[in-house]
C-alpha cells in the first residue's frame, strides 16, 4: 500500500517508486483494447475485494470527487507540475475537493460502481491530460 516515504517529493522524481493504490491483480492493462471493444485503456484496472481501502499513491489536493460516467465514484488528485491521479469504480468516496491528501491517505473503497463486471478500482496517471503508462510509476511490492 502506498506509504508516506514519497512524502514532500515533487511527483516527477517518484517514477517507479510509488505502490498501487490497492491490492489487488493487474486485469486491464495501459494500451491494450478493452474486452468486447475498440477503446484501449488509458490507465490499468486492479481487481480487489470490494469494500478494500483505496488509497492515494502521493501526497496532493482532490480537484474532483464526486460519479462520472464511465468512471463511476471517481477521485481525481492534484500532484502540481501537471501531474494527475485518478481512481475510479469506487464503492465509496471518503474525500471532498479541496482536501489536501498524504500518501497513503485513504480516499474511498474498491467498489464497481463504473460499470465494470468485476469489482476493483481503475487507476490512471496524467501529466498535463496526457495519460501515461501507470505501471512505469510503480513498484509492484504490496
Amino acid at each position: 500500500m502506498p506509504d508516506s516515504s514519497v512524502e514532500g517529493k515533487s511527483f516527477g522524481t517518484l517514477k517507479g517508486k510509488l505502490r498501487l493504490p490497492v491490492l489487488g491483480t493487474v486485469t486491464g492493462r495501459f494500451g491494450t483494447k478493452r474486452t468486447d471493444s475498440e477503446v484501449t485503456w488509458e490507465g490499468i484496472f486492479i481487481s480487489s475485494k470490494q469494500g478494500n481501502s483505496v488509497k492515494s499513491i502521493a501526497g496532493g489536493a482532490v480537484v474532483y470527487s464526486d460519479w462520472l460516467r464511465g468512471f463511476g465514484n471517481l477521485v481525481i488528485v492534484d500532484h502540481g507540475k501537471g501531474f494527475y491521479t485518478l481512481y475510479g469504480n469506487n464503492e465509496s468516496i471518503w474525500v471532498s475537493e479541496g482536501d489536501q491528501l498524504k500518501a497513503g491517505d485513504q480516499l474511498g473503497t474498491v467498489g464497481n460502481s463504473g460499470g465494470h463486471k468485476e469489482s476493483g478500482v481503475y487507476f490512471e496517471v496524467r501529466r498535463n491530460s496526457k495519460p501515461l503508462n501507470p505501471m512505469e510509476w510503480v513498484t509492484i511490492t504490496n
